[in-house]
């Protein structure tokens, strides 16, 4: 399992808080950094193989992973992962204590198709797991609106697991956004980890902000997602799996929707309540009402998307800031403090004064 990767930024010291909703989305995949696919080679390199033959094997020169900006087609790279799983028979690439024995994946996808929609689907995939690793947890938690995704990995043979974890999250995430046939869009992503080295944009993985540092690793969203109905079958996830991983190195959708789009303009305004939806279908070229349609078949509202970059500046201004509690009411465009209190505990279960202390303290 692998992606593509972040640059760390350099005006960022400490590394925690990388916002990338404003970065501007590729059309043409640029391939994944050879860094990164070093990285994942970890796990076959603890277990005894020649990774400079996996690599030839696969028809990639491994002088190629030295070069700093080199980067490999997602067809290189998925030919050198089953290559990888088929001699280690194993789909983790070495990383976990107890193998992925090949088609480990797949009956997990089996298991999750028949449910009647996401949360019950991720909730399966989390007892799957929990039955074929014993270093590995994927676990659900709701709090309020808020849906976290937490990827625990116990890491018993002590490899360098970043790569790994991020590429859990990462194939989670699409995974399940193919089953309901949306992509499911992040409020953040926190990241037990500090920002990698290799040098590629995590926009392309976690469209939203990423907090580094963090506890534990796990995924944000809205929980509207986990009441959406699975939409496909076993024969269309069978075709799914034939293609794999190869429909797994890229995003299930592009982040270039109208709600993406809609979200970036949002984050860069200085208050939100002063672009309206008219303002912001003259800056797509498009009609409010077509605009209401288009959202409404991505699965959104301009209503939704208002909220959900609500709660994401108000949860970094509440961990990553000292502005007063008052202030971001006011910046939000809330009426007044009370009515940014209950809202936000809607949102996430807690009062802004004590998310706050639960996070900074």
């Amino acid at each position: 399992m692998t992606h593509r990767h972040q640059r760390r930024d350099d005006n960022n010291s400490e590394g925690n808080v990388v916002d990338s909703e404003n970065a501007t989305v590729p059309v043409k995949e640029p391939g994944i950094l050879a860094a990164a696919i070093r990285a994942q080679l970890a796990g076959a390199d603890a277990a005894g193989l020649d990774s400079g033959q996996l690599l030839r094997d696969a028809g990639i020169d491994p002088a190629v992973l030295d070069q700093p900006d080199a980067r490999l087609g997602r067809e290189q790279v998925a030919r050198l992962l089953r290559l990888e799983w088929d001699l280690l028979s194993d789909e983790s690439g070495g990383f976990l204590a107890r193998p992925w024995l090949p088609g480990t994946f797949a009956m997990m996808g089996h298991a999750c198709v028949s449910c009647p929609n996401l949360r019950r689907a991720l909730l399966r995939s989390s007892r799957f797991i929990s039955m074929v690793s014993d270093d590995l947890q994927i676990k659900l938690i709701e709090d309020g609106e808020e849906a976290r995704l937490m990827i625990h990995h116990g890491n018993q043979k002590n490899l360098p697991n970043q790569i790994f974890v991020e590429s859990l999250a990462v194939i989670w995430l699409r995974f399940f956004s193919w089953l309901i046939d949306r992509t499911i869009l992040l409020e953040r992503v926190h990241l037990a980890f500090p920002p990698p080295d290799y040098n590629e944009d995590y926009s392309a993985m976690f469209p939203c902000r990423h907090y580094f540092h963090q506890q534990e690793t796990c995924l944000v969203f809205n929980t509207r997602y986990l009441q959406m109905p699975l939409v496909r079958d076993e024969q269309q996830l069978s075709e799914f799996l034939g293609r794999a991983p190869e429909c797994l190195l890229t995003q299930y959708k592009s982040d270039n929707s109208f709600t993406g789009r809609i979200r970036r303009m949002l984050m860069g305004q200085h208050g939100i309540e002063n672009l309206s939806l008219d303002d912001v279908a003259e800056r797509l070229f498009t009609s409010p009402q077509t605009l209401r349609r288009r959202l409404k078949e991505e699965g959104n509202s301009w209503q939704d998307i208002k909220d959900s970059v609500r709660r994401d500046m108000a949860v970094y201004q509440l961990k990553k800031q000292e502005t007063a509690v008052a202030e971001i009411a006011e910046r939000l465009g809330f009426s007044e403090p009370s009515a940014f209190n209950r809202a936000f505990k809607k949102w996430t279960g807690l009062a802004p004064g004590a998310y706050r202390e639960k996070f900074r303290g």
